[in-house]
């Protein structure tokens, strides 16, 4: 006779199994209709980036379906693969880095990374001493703080002025805020919070576009957490090393981004989370981390006191103000921008944190609800604050018992961020006129001349001042740029005194880009190859620079043209006929 016991274990383990792949069909159709949904409802997303309603313009969902449910079926088999957890934190940068490297491709569409390009060629041409010395001065700053510029101007002086560099670092450093995310769950609960944490930061496809740019965002992301981890660190342990370390991080997370100080108001609710570890060594070691912050931040104010004064008022009257302007409704970031999993699994934890009176679980909620209550909506100024937001979906997950399905959702919410990063974003983005400025690049390498004369034509149907396109530019070559700032074709749009593109207009191009051909008295100058910047397809030539050009033949022209933003950077390059030999079909 068989066991009854035997008989019924097998029969609850099969019905077990039952539920189970239920289960898995029920995530897989959601994650289906999800993108599906979404894909409907387009537009509804606001991002001045990517938009779903740019990205899949006259593009068939269907089209994307197929390798979603491939993907899905791969992270099927994941949540079945126990994956090696003896050193996740390795296993994590490799994977997060890997898929960065998917991106470098880019072009650099955000005009903002013409100063950090700026300021970080002070540094490569004229050296540390120089960079410390008139930063704040000759060199432009805007509202950018010093360290990113700095980090920059390192890899050039070290490494060369290739975008390459720049790439690595900031892949190295979203790869390791992967890293820190995961930690920061570890020490506050427990490996597996951690872990789904720091998988859970590549399930926002919006931030994968972010990574390959010249940008702070990134940069001041990972220092942001890294300021948390320490802190957090220090006050369990204590130490006069991590407590330092603390001090240093904070100050180095300010010195990034002006945003993260408000977001750097979480330091006191970590303090607060402690008291229950032993109210009076948690506030002497919070006091020696604030102390320390202070004099550290009190020292680098006092370097460039003046400069900083200016940029807080400025930022006061001009960008808080701004913000409501600029911004990106809640619905496109945390739905659209970030897969929905995420959110969902965040708005859940909430309740899980206060039914079970989790002190600590205030540390990662503290920045979403500043971001609520302040209306916040800018998508690149969230970007500081997605780890805590992972961190804060990998908490409510947790209440999922099921191991195996709590690993798909998680695997299903990443596998669908990428195809809509990888085969949306990224696709679109390459067809921006951005990419014009990288293929320029690769063309002017490719003349004997080691100097070419860079013009811009007046802004076309844009506001943006199209000097801002040059640093750009010299990102993507090898050779000399002398530019020609046509003051006499330039003028200021008065709507942008409000417009987040006023920088382009408040800063010149420096000195070692400007040039003055028609005065020089070298005539060597007014021979070199010449490449024109413009907006417009039918642009015509103004008389000055008209002239400019006689004598001079087409032998390039970069003219990819998108509908969607209104600045446009096309390419035209010119050589004298002179210099261009019998055996060039353009002679």
């Amino acid at each position: 006779m068989s066991d009854p016991d035997s008989v019924f274990d097998f029969n609850q383990s099969r019905a077990k199994k039952n539920y189970d792949g239920l289960l898995t069909v029920l995530i897989s159709l959601l994650t289906l209709t999800i993108f599906l949904a979404l894909f409907v409802f387009r537009s509804l997303d606001d991002n001045r980036l990517t938009s779903w309603q740019w990205v899949y313009t006259g593009m068939d969902a269907f089209s994307i379906l197929p390798v979603l449910a491939i993907g899905i079926f791969l992270a099927y088999l994941l949540s079945n693969v126990s994956l090696p957890v003896r050193k996740p934190a390795i296993w994590l940068f490799i994977f997060s880095f890997a898929v960065s490297v998917i991106f470098w491709g880019e072009p650099e569409v955000i005009v903002d990374a013409s100063r950090y390009l700026v300021q970080a060629k002070y540094l490569e041409l004229y050296g540390i001493g120089y960079f410390f010395k008139e930063w704040g001065n000759a060199i432009a700053v805007w509202t950018d703080l010093p360290l990113v510029p700095l980090l920059y101007g390192l890899i050039f002086k070290f490494f060369g002025e290739y975008r390459i560099g720049t790439q690595i670092l900031n892949s190295v450093l979203f790869s390791g805020t992967v890293v820190l995310t995961y930690q920061i769950g570890k020490v506050l609960w427990d490996k597996t919070v951690g872990i789904n944490g720091g998988i859970l930061l590549l399930g926002m496809p919006y931030l994968f576009t972010q990574v390959p740019l010249m940008l702070v965002d990134v940069p001041a992301m990972f220092f942001f957490t890294l300021a948390l981890l320490t802190t957090i660190k220090a006050l369990r342990q204590g130490g006069s090393v991590l407590l330092i370390l603390a001090s240093v991080t904070i100050v180095f997370a300010m010195l990034s981004k002006y945003s993260v100080w408000l977001m750097l108001s979480v330091i006191p609710v970590i303090f607060l989370a402690h008291m229950p570890y032993g109210r009076k060594v948690i506030l002497q070691r919070a006091a020696v981390i604030s102390l320390g912050a202070a004099l550290l931040i009190g020292l680098v104010l006092l370097w460039k006191f003046s400069v900083f004064v200016d940029q807080l008022k400025f930022l006061q009257s001009y960008q808080v103000p701004g913000l409501r302007r600029w911004g990106e409704s809640f619905t496109s970031t945390f739905f659209f921008q970030i897969h929905p999993y995420i959110t969902l699994a965040a708005l859940f934890s909430i309740y899980a944190g206060i039914k079970k009176k989790d002190s600590k679980y205030a540390i990662i909620s503290w920045l979403l609800l500043l971001i609520v209550v302040l209306e916040i909506k800018r998508a690149r100024y969230l970007i500081v604050v997605l780890p805590m937001l992972a961190l804060m979906a990998s908490y409510g997950m947790r209440e999922i018992r099921n191991i195996k399905i709590r690993k798909f959702i998680v695997s299903s919410a990443v596998v669908s961020a990428l195809v809509i990063a990888i085969f949306g974003y990224l696709p679109f983005l390459q067809k921006t006129s951005a990419v014009n400025l990288t293929q320029a690049g690769k063309y002017l390498d490719t003349m004997d001349a080691e100097t070419i004369e860079v013009i811009t034509l007046p802004p076309f149907r844009s506001i943006v001042n199209p000097a801002v396109s040059v640093p750009v530019l010299d990102l993507f070559t090898q050779k000399t740029l002398l530019y020609r700032y046509d003051k006499y074709s330039l003028t200021r749009p008065p709507s942008i005194e409000k417009s987040s593109l006023r920088f382009t207009w408040e800063y010149k191009n420096p000195e070692y880009f400007i040039a003055d051909v028609d005065r020089s008295t070298d005539t060597s100058k007014k021979h070199i190859p010449v490449a024109i910047i413009f907006g417009g397809r039918n642009q015509i030539l103004p008389a000055r620079i008209a002239k400019r050009i006689e004598g001079y033949r087409m032998t390039k022209e970069l003219m990819v043209f998108d509908r969607v933003f209104k600045y446009q950077t096309m390419i035209r390059v010119y050589q004298p006929l002179q210099t261009l030999t019998s055996n060039d079909p353009l002679a």
